[in-house]
């Protein structure tokens, strides 16, 4: 009987042993590969977990989640923006997580109220301007940019993508409807030229002369200056001598959130603390230029070089919220 309870044991202990070795997380991102597929390399070789991955937009990923219901084999799902992880929150397709950790790691204004969703990297969306004709002294906030004086002169990414929702969303946040509207109306009266496709473009837009100032991501800064150093190109952080406690830099996250049916909850909780450790957040950040989610990592140091500045520490939940107000205030003052 002994010898049998032994033996019985040991095959527990051996199931339990390769089902650990084995154990596969599976990850929907809305993250390009060459982005992701470096912190997965580096978990699993840190864990022994193996990170399968599929990547695709954020709304045939969302589609694909609702389509597949209880049978999605996704465990994760990482995509970019507030206003996309919030989705996917209202459409029941993640759930609650408890974790110290990650209370601990991202800030309560970087994630869900209902910790359904965490950011795991920040992105910046502040004022490029050019310095051969404009001057620091004169840039101040992203209300300003609505004043009589930019007539002209101001560049901006179409309404289309999402980043611009989300800032229009925060600024409803901030102002309420009616002065958010007032707002962003100053800023197509004040166009150089119709809204440009990408963030690159707007900039490029600004080094030619053919607008002064304009709004992007930081990241997008980062790389184009390292391709053409030599661009009259200028980062300013706006709204940082304002009263209001929670003003600052728009910022914005990628993040993630576990999905309602994951099969491998467990250890997907367990990556994605992971990823908020300080170790993938060095790495998460600066494979794209942007900031880590975890306050107590500093970024790299070509993103340090830009300096510091306070952020806005409104909820960005908000930014998913008030989405579809954005959209319908953008359409209605005819930004395009």
């Amino acid at each position: 009987m002994k010898l049998f309870f032994c033996r019985f044991m040991a095959m527990v202990l051996t199931g339990l042993f390769a089902s650990a070795v084995h154990a596969t997380v599976v990850v929907y991102s809305a993250r390009n590969e060459q982005l992701i597929k470096p912190l997965f390399d580096a978990y699993t070789r840190e864990t022994g977990i193996a990170v399968k991955f599929i990547t695709d937009k954020e709304g045939p990923l969302l589609a694909r989640l609702k389509a597949e219901g209880a049978n999605t084999p996704a465990d994760m799902l990482m995509t970019v923006d507030a206003g996309n992880l919030w989705q996917a929150a209202q459409e029941d397709l993640l759930q609650p997580v408890v974790s110290a950790t990650l209370r601990q790691n991202i800030p309560s204004h970087l994630r869900d109220p209902g910790n359904q969703w965490f950011g795991l990297s920040v992105r910046a969306r502040t004022v490029v301007y050019n310095p051969v004709k404009v001057k620091p002294s004169e840039l101040s906030s992203y209300e300003d940019l609505a004043a009589s004086r930019w007539k002209g002169r101001l560049c901006l990414r179409t309404s289309k993508k999402v980043y611009n929702q989300s800032l229009v969303a925060m600024l409803i946040t901030e102002h309420g409807e009616d002065k958010a509207e007032k707002i962003v109306k100053g800023w197509i009266d004040n166009l150089a030229t119709t809204p440009f496709p990408d963030d690159t473009k707007a900039m490029e837009a600004v080094a030619a002369g053919i607008c002064d100032v304009t709004l992007v991501n930081t990241y997008y800064f980062g790389r184009l200056m390292e391709k053409k150093p030599d661009l009259p190109l200028a980062l300013f952080w706006p709204n940082q001598k304002l009263k209001d406690p929670t003003a600052g830099v728009h910022v914005n996250i990628s993040g993630a959130g576990i999905t309602r049916y994951a099969k491998n909850k467990g250890e997907a909780i367990k990556l994605l603390e992971w990823l908020s450790s300080a170790k993938a957040q060095n790495l998460y950040a600066d494979i794209n230029l942007e900031y880590p989610a975890n306050p107590a990592i500093k970024p790299s140091l070509q993103v340090t070089a830009w300096g510091d500045f306070k952020q806005n520490t409104n909820p960005i939940s908000e930014a998913g919220r008030l989405q579809v107000k954005a959209t319908m205030l953008m359409d209605r003052v005819g930004y395009k």
